[in-house]
């Protein structure tokens, strides 16, 4: 049986570790880059061209969307949103693997999320790999400003993630989480 090699980007998209650097990974951040860069040039008292724009930018978008600039991502064809998605000022999402969110949830202002981690050996770093794990958001969240939401964390329905919060675990539903690193403050359940 004949070995298959994998392309660069074919490891990127199966979730293994991959090369960074490689022409296609590249070309695919760089157009990413064209289209943020494009999108941020919109004039803020032009919400119907903002709209239009983030909808070619994101693989897939409820009706209402709106995000305000500046935006910028790694690919955008994997950024998934429901119906009613609103994010402030200055949205990075690194969406070298899938970033899925639900309905009526809220960013706030200068929120990463970052789907892209990179090894713990100096030797791994050094050969420019990277690997990617989804971000998955529920339904009615709120995500405040300066919150930080790292790779791989799967955020449930009715949350509240307090401004500066960096979330580096899996959030339940109806839970208020605060904090460096994020901990549960309380939970939101009637």
């Amino acid at each position: 049986m004949k070995n298959m090699t994998q392309s660069e980007l074919d490891k990127l998209k199966a979730g293994q570790p991959y090369y960074f650097l490689d022409p296609a990974i590249v070309a695919q951040k760089a157009h990413a880059a064209k289209l943020c860069e494009e999108f941020n040039a919109i004039s803020a008292t032009d919400a119907a061209a903002q709209t239009k724009k983030i909808k070619e930018i994101f693989g897939s978008t409820g009706e209402r969307v709106s995000v305000q600039a500046n935006f910028n991502c790694d690919n955008g064809q994997n950024i998934h949103v429901g119906e009613d998605f609103l994010s402030n000022y200055n949205l990075t999402i690194l969406d070298i693997a899938p970033v899925t969110i639900g309905h009526n949830v809220m960013i706030g202002p200068n929120v990463d999320i970052y789907t892209v981690n990179h090894p713990m050996t100096p030797e791994g770093r050094a050969a420019y790999k990277a690997q990617g794990f989804p971000v998955t958001i529920g339904n009615n969240v709120w995500i405040g400003g300066k919150a930080t939401i790292t790779p791989g964390v799967t955020i449930g329905n009715n949350v509240i993630v307090a401004a500066g919060a960096v979330v580096t675990k899996d959030i339940p539903d109806n839970t208020l989480v605060g904090g460096v690193p994020a901990k549960k403050i309380r939970s939101l359940a009637d």
